[in-house]
């Protein structure tokens, strides 16, 4: 796959050596003339010095065979224009935008970039994964990370035991799928206790994890 990268900083540098030893093409855009030479006496790939936000640099970069762009500069406004030009001017396939400022986030979505990715959110959302990891289990990633099914069972004399869902004010990014209970499986309602023991699947959107974890007190 032949990708660009706008922003030859430390990620642009580690993501275009990541996609080198993966297989991939990647072609590298910086403004910087030093760190362009750095990065060519580091790494066997083309280094264009020039902005990642104008045509013509983009097009000595070869936009017009290239699959993807990243944007991964220090600048939100520099990788939101990066992406909007290599997919309204040249048709590029997939955009991928670094956000700096987690509240440009809905902005990149609105302004057509294909995966906006905030390193903020990325390291809480983390964070808070490795704190529930104890009680809950990842069963799978859906939709490239913006939710997840999950398996987490209730504790031995669980705080909460014979309280209904709907007792308990679960936040509305998640879904209770089945129960599994001495054996038998159990579709849940909003009138369906929860016992001591259960084993649930659950379906939830990432930054609600930690809050279902929260409301179910498995902290």
């Amino acid at each position: 796959m032949k990708v660009i990268v706008v922003g030859g900083g430390k990620i642009g540098f580690y993501l275009t050596q990541t996609l080198l030893e993966h297989g991939h093409e990647p072609v590298l855009i910086e403004k910087d003339p030093e760190a362009c030479l750095r990065i060519a006496n580091n790494l066997d790939l083309p280094v264009i010095q020039g902005d990642g936000t104008v045509l013509d640099t983009l097009e000595s970069a070869g936009i017009l065979d290239c699959d993807a762009l990243i944007g991964v500069s220090g600048q939100d406004e520099d990788n939101l224009v990066a992406c909007q030009l290599a997919k309204r001017c040249f048709g590029v396939g997939r955009t991928v935008a670094r956000v700096n400022n987690p509240k440009n986030l809905p902005v990149m979505k609105q302004l057509g970039v294909d995966i906006p990715i905030s390193s903020t959110d990325n390291i809480v959302r983390l964070l808070e994964h490795e704190i529930d990891t104890a009680v809950i289990k990842e069963l799978m990633i859906l939709n490239r990370g913006e939710a997840s099914l999950n398996e987490l069972e209730l504790p031995k004399n669980y705080k909460f035991h014979g309280k209904t869902l709907s007792e308990l004010k679960l936040p509305v990014e998640s879904i209770i799928v089945s129960i599994f209970r001495d054996g038998s499986l159990i579709i849940p309602r909003g009138n369906t206790q929860l016992l001591s023991g259960d084993r649930m699947v659950v379906m939830c959107k990432s930054q609600a994890m930690h809050e279902l974890s929260r409301r179910l007190e498995l902290q």
